[in-house]
């Protein structure tokens, strides 16, 4: 049987590199097939297509190319800047941005830069200076203590974690946190949904030099005009972080006030999730903050990847394509058709529902903890990963909820009748796990007990669900 150019080249890839080491090659062999026989639930994870992953692995992987597009501290980057230019252009077209920035090598990077470039472009200070000329792993503490003296107490406000905001938005063990004095606002304790009264009252309390909007685990739009007009009633600027639903923005689903490109000063993003790119970020700002941006690199980042960017390239122009409208408006059908399911087989659901591509379950209901229902589910081939609630009484670690997405199995096909049958295959495990005890025979955070058969059949159920929609079906590695 011929084979088609992509099974060709992979199958030639992986016969290259088991000639140097064959436990790498076994290991990629194993990934893609686990990934195929798993329903894959996390809402931050995809599938590239081929030609995205093909573009990673090829000779720009060989390139330094420090600087931006026509300025490199390394000669012969031309076509590098080709990449380069390509991505950039295709990010903005995409999201309707005067400019873009996709250097950064992830989402935590897109931040930094973001972060750097406002205080850059707002406070006036020697040792921002100075800071700006080195990478920001170069710094020491006292050069930390100096660019805190001098900047005084610039103030973050951002979404809380247990609320659904992210760790990079000015908490303390991120290095946002060292970099600013933070505050968070939450979310109604009654419905979970974001008041905007309580965001602006605080704003108005803690007067921030930046309000960052964005979001990992909240299942609902967010309002980008009145967060803006929350921002300029303060004098802050206004960052969205989009990393995880950017794709509903590509695909024209988040429009008007819920989409944050023309709402706010700056946007970051990843390029994986539901944009369904490379593993990697990039920021989107206006024409005042394009130059400070720019300058991630050396400031932030170290050297861009250009095999990386060429990928971004590759992945944003299929974004740019009418069919992807379509796949990003399946995933939110996807995403509510899974929370019905859940719901109507008494499920707690964070909000009672969903808008955008996620669902976070309580699993107290169950009376489970978070780590003890993501695990249940690993055993029974359901990938999911463990999530904070609003007010947890478990903690960051344990948490007391289970997050899952729809992005990935929309790429494979699956549509709102598989859903429903996620649904109940996700519930049939929770509702027959239940906690374990520890040695000292008091109930455990993180044992828990499932009955192996029960675990087994759910596995083969789910894989059974798979079988229509093969992953990467052009590709054929045995």
């Amino acid at each position: 049987m011929p084979r088609n150019a992509e099974s060709t080249a992979f199958r030639s890839a992986l016969e290259v590199i088991r000639g140097v080491e064959p436990r790498v090659a076994d290991a990629i062999g194993a990934e893609l097939a686990d990934q195929r026989e798993s329903l894959k639930l996390i809402a931050s994870e995809n599938y590239a297509s081929p030609a995205t992953l093909l573009a990673m692995g090829n000779w720009f992987s060989d390139k330094y190319a420090e600087g931006t597009i026509g300025r490199r501290f390394y000669a012969g980057c031309q076509n590098v800047d080709t990449v380069e230019a390509l991505a950039a252009e295709h990010a903005r077209e995409l999201f309707g941005a005067t400019h873009a920035y996709v250097q950064p090598h992830s989402g935590i990077d897109a931040n930094l830069v973001a972060f750097w470039a406002i205080l850059a472009d707002r406070v006036e200070s020697p040792a921002l200076k100075k800071a700006q000329a080195r990478h920001v792993n170069d710094l020491t503490e006292a050069d930390w203590f100096a660019l805190r003296r001098e900047l005084g107490d610039q103030r973050m406000l951002g979404m809380s974690l247990d609320a659904g905001g992210h760790l990079t938005h000015g908490f303390r063990p991120n290095i946002s946190g060292k970099m600013f004095d933070q505050r968070s606002y939450g979310t109604d304790p009654a419905t979970g949904l974001v008041d905007y009264d309580r965001v602006a009252e605080a704003a108005r309390e803690f007067r921030p030099l930046v309000l960052v909007a964005g979001y990992s685990a909240y299942p609902r739009k967010i309002n980008f005009r009145i967060m803006r007009e929350i921002a300029d009633s303060v004098g802050a600027t206004f960052m969205v972080d989009m990393a995880h639903f950017a794709g509903l923005v590509a695909g024209k689903v988040f429009t008007g006030d819920f989409d944050p490109v023309p709402h706010a000063h700056i946007v970051t993003s990843t390029t994986h999730k539901s944009l369904r790119g490379p593993r990697g970020g990039l920021v989107l700002c206006g024409p005042e903050l394009a130059d400070q941006v720019d300058r991630g690199c050396p400031m932030v980042l170290g050297g861009p990847l250009p095999h990386v960017m060429a990928a971004k390239a590759v992945a944003l122009a299929e974004a740019r394509r009418p069919d992807f409208a379509g796949y990003a408006r399946q995933i939110v059908d996807n995403a509510q058709a899974l929370a019905e399911g859940l719901l109507r087989r008494g499920a707690k659901l964070v909000t009672g529902g969903t808008e955008n591509h996620l669902v976070l379950i309580d699993v107290t209901g169950y009376g489970l903890t978070g780590r003890q229902a993501e695990q249940a589910l690993l055993d029974s081939g359901i990938v999911t990963n463990r999530n904070a609630v609003p007010q947890d009484p478990n903690g960051a670690w344990y948490t007391s909820g289970i997050r899952i997405g729809t992005p990935a199995l929309t790429t494979r096909g699956l549509g709102t009748a598989e859903m429903d049958t996620t649904a109940e295959l996700i519930h049939a495990v929770l509702s027959q796990t239940s906690a374990g005890v520890g040695p000292d025979g008091t109930a455990s955070k993180a044992k828990y007990v499932l009955d192996p058969t029960l675990a087994e059949k759910i596995g083969r159920q789910a894989s059974e669900l798979l079988t229509g929609f093969p992953l990467y079906p052009d590709v054929e590695l045995g």
